[in-house]
């Protein structure tokens, strides 16, 4: 599973001219799920997005996590986090997930992160949407889980 986390002032999903979600200071996640990705991965995923310390302190410091903060996050589906552009100029999307199963994950994910109390808006999986952010920092960081689908070494 891997994901790519931005620390957010505001942001926003779109679909078809209708706003879906949208939160004010927070974390945007675009999640990608990967062939061989268990609820272990989703477990790992969700630990990480709710305790990760990159919400500054009173003394400036990147000290305080989701859990620790009245913050929001929005939740997006992103299956070309797995493209792989190594070879030519098309993209292979080969390692992502089939998409029933893909679905089943990224939404175990979003009712995990909301069973341990946070707001969780989301996109709509599969639908071409319209993402919206103010990145604040930028503070952005690359997460990906020990599964099998990630990379060994």
């Amino acid at each position: 599973m891997r994901a790519v986390v931005q620390r957010v002032l505001e942001a926003s999903v779109t679909v078809e001219g209708q706003r879906v979600s949208d939160i004010g200071p927070g974390l945007l996640v675009l999640l990608g799920v990967g062939k061989g990705d268990t609820e272990a991965d989703v477990a790992w995923m969700v630990e990480k997005l709710a305790t990760l310390r990159i919400f500054e302190d009173a003394a400036g410091k990147m000290n305080l996590s989701l859990e620790e903060t009245s913050r929001q996050l929005i939740v997006v589906s992103q299956f070309t986090l797995y493209g792989d552009a190594r070879k030519g100029r098309r993209p292979s999307f080969i390692d992502a997930m089939e998409p029933v199963s893909a679905k089943a994950l990224y939404e175990r994910t979003c009712e995990l992160l909301r069973q341990r109390g946070l707001s969780v808006g989301t996109g709509i999986f599969a639908a071409d949407m319209k993402v919206a952010l103010v990145n604040d920092g930028p503070v952005t960081l690359l997460l990906e889980s020990p599964g099998p689908a990630a990379p060994k070494g």
